[in-house]
């Protein structure tokens, strides 16, 4: 029996909780927040135990493996603590708010022979799993361009307040819904990026990004825009994948649908219950990696698109095209980034 630990209540806690109790083998026995009716309110439907103290809950639930649900900039000191007490570690994106701490997360999991997750939600979700099967199929050819857009709300008021602190969250909306856009449009694209442009904007007088653009070129040529708008007149959340033969939509809303020579299917209609069955599928894929399997995305994949966000945050700061570095040493000590253009 695996022994799960979830720390932070937050938004997502209750599909991990429903999650583990869906997998045989899996128990989720202790819930850490702040928060004590949080806590509870997660734990009490499997009658888990509450913690306030992250640290008294590795001592004492006698844990296996534990889920980071927690402010960005909190999951580096969390991780390494878990390591430390020999627990295996699914932490939600982003890993982390600098590459350097990604590093010293994977670094220390390896050290102490646990097994370090990122929570890519995307991968999981029954929509994109459809467009991975079309792709795989080799029906529509080669990838060639992606326009990924989504919307999101970035007003005062309407989230957490640490989702507003640059220091906690890592950014604003790039760090955050952009990094969703960066997974699957570098997972469908079929390489990681080679450079890249981006322009920010921060409306509704908040310290961090509320709107983003960015324009990147994979390694294998691909071209890919992405666009995430707040408090947008229409709420959208679209990858549209352009290849040889025909194009590939992929949304929450609409399904999975294809166009080739004129002509529109649905591959996969939407249903009420595919996010819980992505965070299912994600946690499934945890288990297996704590059963020697190789997990679906890579800590590297992972770290990637920390690395890609920030380059962006430096492209919008300097109104130039960035090279992302391939030299070893720079980017153990951070970014490896060189202006271009």
């Amino acid at each position: 029996m695996i022994r799960l630990g979830i720390i932070g209540a937050g938004a997502v806690a209750h599909f991990h909780a429903a999650s583990a109790a869906r997998i045989s083998g899996v128990e989720l026995a202790a819930v850490c927040d702040l928060r004590p009716e949080a806590a509870q309110r997660v734990a009490s439907p499997w009658g888990a135990s509450v913690f306030g103290d992250y640290l008294a809950m590795f001592r004492e639930a006698h844990l296996d493996a534990v889920i980071i649900n927690t402010p960005h900039a909190l999951h580096l000191e969390m991780v390494l603590a878990a390591a430390e007490h020999g627990l295996h570690v699914l932490v939600e994106k982003p890993m982390a708010t600098t590459v350097a701490d990604c590093d010293r997360m994977i670094q220390a999991c390896r050290e102490a022979g646990v097994s370090l997750v990122i929570g890519q939600i995307q991968h999981f979700l029954p929509e994109k799993l459809a467009a991975e099967e079309v792709l795989a199929s080799g029906e529509l050819g080669r990838v060639l361009m992606i326009r990924d857009y989504r919307t999101t709300d970035y007003r005062p008021g309407t989230r957490p307040d640490w989702f507003f602190s640059e220091a906690m969250a890592g950014g604003g909306a790039l760090m955050n819904i952009g990094g969703h856009c960066l997974d699957r449009s570098i997972w469908f694209g079929g390489a990681p990026v080679e450079s890249l442009g981006a322009s920010t904007l921060k409306r509704f007088g908040v310290p961090v990004e509320t709107d983003g653009a960015i324009a990147l070129t994979l390694k294998n040529g691909v071209h890919v825009s992405i666009s995430v708008v707040s408090d947008a007149a229409q709420r959208l959340d679209e990858i549209l994948i352009v290849c040889e033969h025909g194009t590939l939509s992929c949304s929450p809303h609409q399904g999975t649908l294809v166009r080739r020579d004129g002509v529109s299917r649905t591959v996969r209609e939407p249903r009420p219950e595919d996010i819980q069955e992505g965070f299912f599928l994600q946690l499934q894929d945890f288990i297996t990696v704590l059963d020697g399997g190789a997990p679906k995305v890579s800590v590297e994949h992972a770290r990637h698109i920390v690395e890609v966000v920030l380059a962006s945050y430096k492209a919008d700061r300097t109104g130039r095209s960035v090279l992302l570095g391939e030299n070893a040493e720079e980017l153990n000590a951070g970014l490896a980034l060189t202006d271009v253009g």
